[in-house]
């Protein structure tokens, strides 16, 4: 069950940020339709090609019914959004901790091994909003230097390791998932950044 409710976490709060791109371009409502949709189930959707497995939203409609909800409520309410400080970038933080464990949790449920598990927990958490960004013609997140990708691996990671621990899945969910909503949120208030790659020849 939790799991489930976090798949939907992540579904919702990836939809937010993509009406929230769609609003700030003033685009009409199909266009936001649009966007908060294929921001939504975009990482879903690579998770469970690549796993060979039916893809969620095609099986359960529900997941393009919340997109549909989520995407009414930023049409009405993405002023007052905006002025909560920094919506995308939070609702894009909460998205990728609910995802990285939901897409790690769906690879090891079908059977594969750690590594791959770990990879589908980073995929399905930052490839909707690769998608979205690139759409819209903005530089992605995860180009920038700041904690972003990193905190999609930390979860996923956390949670698989929890897991084999033989901790149970919803204390694994929740810890990982915090693990990286932190990683993300100290690099959304505080900058965090890991060491970048600098060549040697230049220097």
């Amino acid at each position: 069950m939790l799991l489930q409710l976090l798949d939907y976490l992540g579904v919702a709060v990836f939809a937010v940020t993509g009406g929230i791109v769609a609003s700030r371009k003033q685009l009409d409502f199909i266009a936001l339709l649009f966007f908060a949709t294929v921001t939504g189930v975009g990482g879903g959707t690579l998770r469970d090609l690549l796993l060979g497995v039916p893809v969620f939203w095609v099986e359960n409609e529900t997941y393009l019914l919340v997109c549909l909800v989520v995407s009414v409520s930023v049409w009405v309410l993405a002023d007052r959004i905006e002025r909560l400080g920094k919506p995308l970038r939070w609702a894009d933080a909460v998205g990728i901790s609910a995802y990285s464990v939901m897409g790690a949790a769906k690879a090891m449920s079908v059977g594969d091994t750690v590594l791959v598990a770990i990879l589908m927990g980073v995929a399905t958490a930052t490839f909707g909003g690769v998608i979205r960004d690139t759409i819209a013609g903005e530089a992605s997140a995860i180009v920038k230097p700041e904690i972003y990708v990193s905190a999609a691996f930390a979860g996923a990671g956390s949670f698989v390791c929890l897991s084999l621990l033989g901790t149970p899945q919803i204390l694994a969910a929740i810890v990982a998932a915090t693990i990286a909503l932190v990683l993300r949120g100290g690099a959304i208030l505080r900058g965090w950044t890991l060491p970048g790659y600098r060549n040697k020849a230049e220097n």
